[in-house]
Order: structure tokens, then C-alpha cells, then sequence
């Protein structure tokens, strides 16, 4: 299962200590407190943190003082300062100093959960930088995406050719196929990549707090805005901002954002003036987008605007000959992780990998192997180490009504393999007695086989 992340809370204040561990730990999350920056560096020496909560004001050791020695050795720490004295010069000592965010006391936990989640975000792309993605494998030049199947170098030589023109993108495709790795693939060959890629999950952020979010505020804007918000948009600025699950976003908003792609200019809450950005947008979404503008969900002058080069990823059932190979990259990455050394799988393992329709896709298949490979005794992966849903054989009914795909052709597609393989088992490989068991013609039964490419 995946690795639960642990978060490092540095106040000199107990009720601060105690009330965010709280609230940090409900939202599933292991935490260290320490009551200042010596005591924090302790834990640091012998804990791998991610994100650390740290006072600015403390004894001994402040947090700016704090951050700026973590920085000086390279510790891969994700730094969020907390100060009850909010101040823009304050903020900018606290970027300066190597800070990711800063949040103002006294804080509503939307905002701590908000401010974590941006944070992990940001750690997470910088795992996939080191070759440590967990959305899908990483391979040298094709921008982390593992594949050998025809669909999915389709959508590369696509990425090619997209991310050297300066258009909106929007990648579609069911959860779990990859869509923000596609977007990095498209940044990291784009003229742009010398700038940022800011990724954000518009359906993670409270609708209340995604405006300032994106756009940023003035101090003063609304009753929380203790301090000028620069806003997502132009931390991208010359860069790309993936606007994930673009589906999400709320109506008014998607008014301004529009704007924004029109004309390169918005207006943050509570300012008079405008701001010009040059921001490449990508949006992602799993939903279908389309049917969302006929209900009146999301705007029609928007998606044509935003779907001006789409990119849609097939999912991994449909892409079976990446299965293994994924596999194997997963296996190799567990191995260098928890120290082990897993060869590979047995073949009645391989034949449930195979058989299962992965409606989780390349993210669900991450988990089962890794899962397996902790639960694995010998240099094997095992049936019995896998899931209790893929020790069975495959329902394939069962699998095709699980799937996000609607299509009956599709459907009726998987069923007729299904049982033709079936039919013939059944007979030994006769196929005039299969073709009575199905109730079709022989002549039907060879075209099916030859379509089907059944041997």
C-alpha cells in the first residue's frame, strides 16, 4: 500500500501543536511536533518528512532561521511557515528564505488542508523529477510514460507535435491513465521549460478559496486576507498551469478563466487594477465535457476554448501489452525502495494480471504490485500475493459493467471473445461444435475467430 505521508508541525505553542496534529492527522497523515527548530532538526535526522508546518517566531531557533539551514543541506523538505503576524514583507523573507508557503494565524483547517495539499503536490512532482512517480513508470525520454502498445505512442508523437505551439491542451481520460504526466511530458518539450509547471486539482479546493487560489487577493479583499496573495496563475507566468479536473470548476469562475486565455489579463480579488500573465494552460478531466455543456455544467465558449488540441488516453484495458512492461518498472522501482529483490511474477500471476479490466488503471496496478511485492515470501510474485478480486478468474460481464466505458459496441466486443475462447476450450478446439455451443454459423465462427485474432 502506499506510503503514508508524515508531516512535521513546529510551534513553540502547545495548543497550536496539539490543535493542528489534530487536524493534520484526521486527514490521514502521520505527524511529528516539535516545540522548535533544534528539536525539529532532530526529528529530521533520523525521519523522512515531506511537509513541515513551521512558527516563524520561536526560541532558540526561529523559522526562517530554520528554513534557511534546511536549505543549505539540501534537505528534501516542503516548508509551509506559519506566522500570527502576517506581513507581504514577512512572506517575501519567508520565499526568500526557501519557504513554500506562508499561511497567517489564526487559520480554519480548509486552509491548513489546502495549503498541505498544494504542498504534497509539489513534493510529488519533484519525486517524478527524481524518477520516482507514482502515477505511472518512468522511462529516459518519453517523458516518464512507460508503453509499447500503438495507442499510447500514438499519443506521444501527438505530444510531440503539441507541445511545440503555444495552444491550450486538454487531456481526457479516466482516473488513474496518467494526465498529469502527460502534461509534464508536453511542458518539459515545450520552449516553456525553463519555467514552472504549477499543477492544481480544481476538485480538491473548496469553492470558497479557489478564486484566490488562482487569481490571488489583496490584503483586505475578504475578512481571512491578512496578507497580498500572488495566486497560481502568475506563479506559472511564462510557464504552464495544469488546471486538473477542469470539470470541477465553478461557473463564475470558468468566466474568468476564460478571460484569462482570451486575453492573458485577470484582476485578483480586491485589486483595481489588472495583471498580464503569459501562461500556457493544459486541462485535464476525466469527465466528459461535452455532455456537461448540454446540462448547463460548464460553459460552451470555454470548452471549444480550451479544446483546441485535446489529447485523449486510452485506458489501460485497453492497452494490454503495456501491462507487463509497467510490471516490470514497478517491480524494479519496489525493489530499489524497500530493498528487495522481487525477479518478477509466476505465470498464473501473470495470466490474473492479464485477465483483470483495471478500472483504477496504471494507479491501480501500481498499488496491486506493490501491495504483492511487500506480501511476497520468495523472488516471485505469487496468485496468492495479489488481491482477493484478481485471484479469481476474470468475470468479464462483471468487469465490462464496472468500466467507465458505456460503448455496447465495445462491450458486446469483450463478451463475444469471451465466450468464443470459451466455446472452444470447451471443445477441444473443434470449431464446428463450438460454433453449435454459440448458435452461429461455422462460417460466422472463423470470421469471429480471425477478427478476435484468436489462435
Amino acid at each position: 500500500m502506499p506510503t503514508m505521508k508524515r508531516i512535521l508541525i513546529v510551534d513553540d505553542e502547545v495548543s497550536i501543536r496539539v490543535s493542528l496534529s489534530a487536524l493534520v492527522s484526521r486527514s490521514g497523515y502521520h505527524v511529528h511536533v516539535a516545540g522548535n527548530g533544534v528539536d525539529a532538526l532532530e526529528i529530521l535526522k533520523h525521519n523522512d518528512i515531506d511537509v513541515a508546518f513551521v512558527d516563524v517566531r520561536m526560541p532558540e531557533m526561529d523559522g526562517i532561521e530554520f528554513t534557511r539551514l534546511v536549505r543549505d543541506k539540501g534537505e528534501p523538505l516542503t516548508i509551509i511557515l506559519m506566522s500570527a503576524y502576517g506581513s507581504v514583507d514577512d512572506a517575501r523573507e519567508a520565499m526568500d528564505a526557501g519557504a513554500y508557503d506562508y499561511i497567517t494565524k489564526p487559520f480554519k483547517s480548509d486552509e491548513v488542508i489546502l495549503a498541505l495539499t498544494k504542498a504534497l503536490q509539489k513534493e510529488g512532482a519533484r519525486q517524478d523529477q527524481r524518477g520516482n512517480s507514482t502515477a505511472t513508470g518512468e522511462a529516459p525520454g518519453q517523458g516518464g510514460i512507460i508503453f509499447q502498445s500503438d495507442k499510447m505512442a500514438r499519443v506521444l508523437s501527438l505530444i510531440e507535435k503539441i507541445a511545440k505551439v503555444e495552444s491550450t491542451v486538454l487531456v481526457v481520460g479516466e482516473s488513474g491513465t496518467g494526465k498529469e504526466l502527460v502534461a509534464r511530458a508536453i511542458h518539459e518539450r515545450s520552449p516553456r521549460n525553463a519555467f514552472s509547471l504549477v499543477p492544481v486539482n480544481c476538485g480538491a479546493i473548496p469553492e470558497n478559496l479557489i478564486e484566490s487560489e488562482l487569481f490571488g487577493h489583496k490584503k483586505g479583499a475578504f475578512t481571512d486576507a491578512r496578507a497580498d496573495k500572488a495566486g497560481l496563475f502568475l506563479e506559472a507566468d511564462n510557464g504552464t498551469l495544469l488546471l486538473d479536473e477542469i470539470g470541477e470548476l465553478p461557473l463564475q469562475l470558468q468566466v474568468k478563466l476564460l478571460r484569462v486565455l482570451q486575453e492573458g489579463t485577470f484582476r485578483p480579488l480586491g485589486a483595481s487594477n489588472d495583471v498580464r500573465v503569459n501562461v500556457r494552460v493544459i486541462a485535464a478531466t476525466h469527465q466528459n465535457l461535452e455532455s456537461r455543456v448540454k446540462s448547463g455544467q460548464f460553459r460552451e465558449d470555454l470548452f471549444y476554448r480550451l479544446n483546441v488540441l485535446p489529447i485523449k488516453l486510452p485506458p489501460l484495458r485497453e492497452r494490454e501489452e503495456d501491462v507487463l512492461l509497467l510490471v516490470e518498472h514497478f517491480i524494479q522501482k519496489n525493489n530499489r525502495r524497500f530493498h528487495s529483490n522481487i525477479i518478477g511474477l509466476t505465470n498464473e500471476a501473470k495470466k490474473r494480471l492479464l485477465a483483470h479490466s483495471w478500472p483504477g488503471n496504471v494507479r491501480e496496478l501500481e498499488n496491486v504490485i506493490e501491495r504483492a511485492q511487500v506480501l511476497a515470501d520468495g523472488e516471485y510474485i505469487r496468485k496468492e500475493d495479489l488481491p482477493a478480486n484478481l485471484q479469481q478468474k476474470a468475470d468479464v460481464v462483471r468487469s465490462v459493467l464496472d468500466s467507465d466505458d458505456l460503448s455496447i459496441k465495445k462491450a458486446v466486443r469483450i463478451v463475444e471473445e469471451e465466450l468464443i475462447r470459451k466455446a472452444l476450450e470447451k471443445t477441444g478446439g473443434n470449431r464446428t461444435n463450438a460454433a453449435k455451443l454459440l448458435e452461429i454459423s461455422h462460417r460466422a465462427l472463423l470470421y469471429k475467430i480471425k477478427e478476435f485474432g484468436i489462435s
